[in-house]
């Protein structure tokens, strides 16, 4: 009798492709070459009569079909995860690893705290996490869970939010000293006001403020911009650049310390929504849904 399923060993090596980025890096993953991952792929495409990968110098890039192939690959795989941890640790405790991919802002700030009680709580657990200003696609880059900034627009994800997060303007004291303290909104335009180029649309993010029950949105202009990691503001006000619009939570202990001073408080009450993403097709592993019951109990 032949073994129906005596092909799964190249799905993985197919879904470590995708998950690395490429051959050598998956060849490097797995310990062997890149010569074997590429027979690996090869096999499973003639035994599914179907090209899945579109093979470039630098990177593999997904066909049609490999992408709907690689969505069902890895339901598959987290189904035999789920049997086999349904048999295992007779006390209940989870192991499996969580892919997960996040801003850096709450990568350094609200993120290490939570993960340091789930460690604490499910030690056989592995988490790999992507810390960067990007977003992710779920799907074809293999991640579970995914946390997003900002109102999420309708793209079939489920979404649970984790909290608002509210704006504030601070300055150090060596540039107020300096420059003086702004009194309010006119003032700013005689101010170093650090704007961040947002990576995903390459424009300026706006400040957003509360008048009474008037919200503003304002635009900062300045000869020096930051892009891609939003933390570089708040770097670049702590020593004197200028000002920025930041989030409480990331200036909290600046502020305590006296490293930074808030300006304009009359006019903070907006805030920014951060979310918990997570693709509602795909079946989600115990250790995910663990995460995910502790990230939105405790933020």
């Amino acid at each position: 009798m032949s073994r129906r399923f005596d092909h799964l060993g190249d799905v993985e090596t197919f879904i470590a492709v995708i998950e690395h980025g490429s051959l050598t890096a998956a060849a490097v993953a797995l310990a062997t070459t890149p010569s074997v991952i590429s027979r690996a792929i090869v096999r499973l495409e003639n035994r599914l009569g179907t090209q899945l990968l579109r093979r470039t110098t630098r990177r593999q890039g997904l066909t049609d079909a490999g992408r709907v192939y690689l969505e069902h690959a890895r339901s598959a795989f987290a189904l035999i995860d789920d049997a086999e941890r349904a048999i295992q640790d007779q006390n209940g405790e989870l192991s499996g690893r969580v892919r997960l991919s996040v801003p850096t802002t709450y990568g350094h700030y609200r993120l290490p705290a939570m993960l340091q009680r789930y460690a604490q709580r499910y030690p056989r657990v592995s988490i790999e996490l992507n810390i960067a200003n990007r977003n992710v696609d779920l799907v074809a880059e293999g991640y579970d869970l995914a946390i997003r900034l900002g109102q999420l627009p309708d793209s079939g994800l489920v979404a649970r939010k984790l909290e608002d997060a509210t704006l504030c303007v601070v300055a150090s004291p060596e540039y107020l000293q300096r420059a003086g303290i702004p009194q309010g909104l006119d003032d700013l335009a005689a101010h170093v006001c650090l704007p961040f180029e947002m990576p995903s649309t390459g424009r300026i993010a706006q400040w957003q403020f509360r008048d009474g029950d008037r919200d503003i949105d304002w635009t900062p202009e300045s000869t020096l911009r930051v892009s891609d990691d939003v933390l570089g503001v708040v770097s670049l006000a702590e020593h004197g650049a200028g000002l920025c619009q930041t989030y409480d939570f990331i200036v909290a202990d600046r502020l305590q310390r006296g490293r930074l001073i808030e300006v304009l408080p009359q006019l903070r009450g907006r805030s920014r929504p951060f979310s918990l993403i997570y693709a509602p097709h795909r079946r989600l592993s115990a250790a995910s849904r663990a995460l995910i019951d502790l990230m939105v109990g405790e933020a």
